[in-house]
């Protein structure tokens, strides 16, 4: 079974994470940020993986530490789940729409770690949320998740609907990414003979 437990422990934070990646879609998820909450919900039901996850942290500050933690332990689960990667699909691109949103999310599981973010925000806030803690959330998971990711917004007016299609493409490009390839099960998809 393609699954992880990550714990990541700081004087910061305190980060526990579990996946399947072949499972259903199922989340238990606590974090002290309802936000990130609700944005990792959508991660698990779109990407179809099975994900625990609790998550404290400093909160009283902000909640830029948590939401970066949370990113570095999922990059993390991902890479440990996914092995050496052979039979995955290897890359994965989603466009989404949420209303008047469009985002689309591309992923290359290709061994190097990038983030490429066009994703300007309408607000600075959404409830108690910065919203510029979306893009650390996403480059923390690339660089550990081992993941060239771009992430473009299309068009989109509200910055609530921009981010959970951000998250949501992002799950749907995973969800592909790490598919098995028909016929190719025991291949390592690159020319190189690893990632």
């Amino acid at each position: 079974m393609r699954a992880s437990t990550v714990r990541r422990k700081t004087s910061e934070t305190v980060i526990d994470v579990q996946l399947a990646l072949d499972g259903s879609g199922n989340a238990d998820i606590e974090t002290a940020s309802p936000f990130l909450t609700h944005m990792l919900e959508q991660v698990a039901c779109h990407s179809r993986m099975r994900l625990t996850i609790r998550a404290q942290g400093d909160t009283q500050i902000d909640d830029h530490h948590l939401v970066e933690d949370v990113g570095i332990a999922l990059g993390q689960a991902i890479t440990q789940a996914i092995g050496d990667k052979q039979g995955i699909r290897r890359y994965g691109f989603c466009s989404l729409p949420m209303d008047e949103a469009l985002v689309h999310a591309s992923i290359d599981l290709s061994g190097r770690a990038w983030l490429a973010w066009n994703l300007p925000m309408p607000t600075s806030k959404v409830g108690n949320f910065d919203t510029e803690l979306a893009r650390e959330f996403f480059a923390a998971i690339a660089h550990n998740g081992m993941m060239s990711l771009h992430v473009d917004l299309i068009r989109g007016a509200n910055s609530h609907h921009i981010i959970e299609a951000a998250f949501k493409s992002f799950a749907r490009a995973l969800r592909q990414a790490v598919s098995i390839e028909p016929g190719g099960q025991s291949e390592i998809p690159s020319t190189k003979g690893r990632l």
